[in-house]
C-alpha cells in the first residue's frame, strides 16, 4: 500500500538549516526588545547553532552550552558564528542545568525553549505554514520527532489557534516519534502519567537525545488532546530513513530530522494509516549537520 497524500515539510531550508530557527528568530527579537546584552542557550546542537547565527546577525553576545559529544558540524557552526562555546563533559541534561544556573547567576537572557515562554510563538508558525500550503485542508495526522517536546507542542498550539479563529474545522492528530533508545515521553504516554523516569539516552539522533524532557508535559498534552499517540523507532530505522527520504525526495535530513519520517514508515507498516489519509511530517534538520551518521 502506498500513501496517496504524504507531505514532507522541509525545514532544512531555514537560515541555519533547522526547525529551531523559528524559535530563535523570536528569541533574538525579544532579547533586543528587552535590551539584553547576552543571550545563552543549552542544546544538543541545532538550537545552539540557530541562536548563534541569529545572535551574530543582531550583534548580540552569546554563550552556548552543548555536550562534548555534539556533532562536529554543529559545533563548527557555533565557532564560525563567533559564539563562546562551553563543551560540557556530560549529557544534554547536564548541559541544560549548567546553562540554567549560569543564566540565573549572571542575569543572561535564556533562550532555552522550556524556560523562555516566547519561543513557542516561533515554533507554532510551522502549523500556520502547513495549513496555508495545503489550502487550509487540515491533515489527518502530523508526525513529528520528539526530544524535549517543545516542537510538537509548539506546532499543536498553532493548529489550535487557527481552529479557534474559525479558519479550519478541526485539529490534526499529533503523532510523536522517539528513538527507542531515548523515549521518556513515549514511556510516560503509555503509562498515562505526567512523570518521567530517567534512563540515560544513547540514540544516534543527537537532537532528540534527552533523558528528562523539559517540555514533556506539553508534548503529552498535545498528543492526548489531539487524539494522537506516541510511537518509537529504532536507530536502525532512523538511519535507513535518511537514505530512503533523500533518494526519493531530494531532502537530506539528519537523524533526528528524519525520525518523524521513520515514524510514518512504521505507522504504515503496522497498518495504522489508511491509503487516503493526509499525513504531514516535518524534517527538522539538515543531514549536513551530521555527515558521519549518514556515511
Amino acid at each position: 500500500m502506498k500513501l496517496d497524500n504524504l507531505y514532507i515539510k522541509d525545514d532544512t531550508r531555514n537560515p541555519t538549516l533547522s526547525f529551531k530557527d523559528r524559535a530563535s528568530a523570536v528569541g533574538i527579537a525579544k532579547a533586543k526588545e528587552l535590551k539584553k546584552d547576552v543571550i545563552v542557550a543549552s542544546s544538543t546542537g541545532n538550537a545552539a547553532s540557530s541562536i548563534s547565527g541569529f545572535a551574530a546577525s543582531a550583534g548580540i553576545k552569546n554563550y552556548i552550552f552543548v555536550p562534548k559529544t555534539a556533532p562536529e558540524a554543529k559545533v563548527t557552526q557555533l565557532l564560525v558564528f563567533g559564539s563562546t562555546v562551553f563543551l560540557v563533559d556530560g549529557t544534554y541534561d547536564e548541559a541544560f542545568e549548567l546553562c540554567f544556573k549560569a543564566a540565573e547567576r549572571f542575569g543572561w537572557y535564556n533562550r532555552s525553549c522550556a524556560i523562555n515562554p516566547y519561543l513557542v510563538e516561533g515554533k507554532k508558525t510551522v502549523a500556520f505554514e502547513i495549513l496555508e500550503q495545503l489550502n487550509f485542508k487540515v491533515p489527518d495526522y502530523v508526525v513529528m520527532a520528539v526530544g524535549d517536546g517543545c516542537s510538537i507542542s509548539g506546532a499543536y498550539k498553532g493548529f489550535v489557534e487557527f481552529y479557534k479563529l474559525g479558519l479550519v474545522d478541526k485539529i490534526p492528530k499529533m503523532i510523536g516519534v522517539q528513538s527507542e533508545k531515548s523515549n521518556p515521553v513515549t514511556r510516560a504516554f503509555n503509562k498515562n502519567t505526567y512523570e518521567f523516569d530517567y534512563i540515560p539516552p544513547t540514540t544516534i539522533a543527537d537532537s532528540i537525545s534527552v533523558g528528562i524532557p523539559r517540555n514533556g508535559i506539553k508534548a503529552l498534552k498535545a498528543v492526548a488532546e489531539s487524539g494522537g499517540f506516541m510511537i518509537d523507532v529504532s536507530d536502525e530505522e532512523i538511519i535507513e530513513s535518511i537514505r530512503i527520504l533523500a533518494s526519493n525526495s531530494g531532502i537530506f535530513g539528519e537523524p533526528a530530522g528524519v525520525t518523524g519520517f521513520a515514524g510514518v514508515r512504521k505507522l504504515k507498516k503496522l497498518g495504522l494509516l489508511k491509503k487516503e489519509d493526509i499525513v504531514v511530517t516535518v524534517v527538522t534538520g539538515s543531514g549536513l549537520k551530521d555527515l558521519k551518521t549518514a556515511q
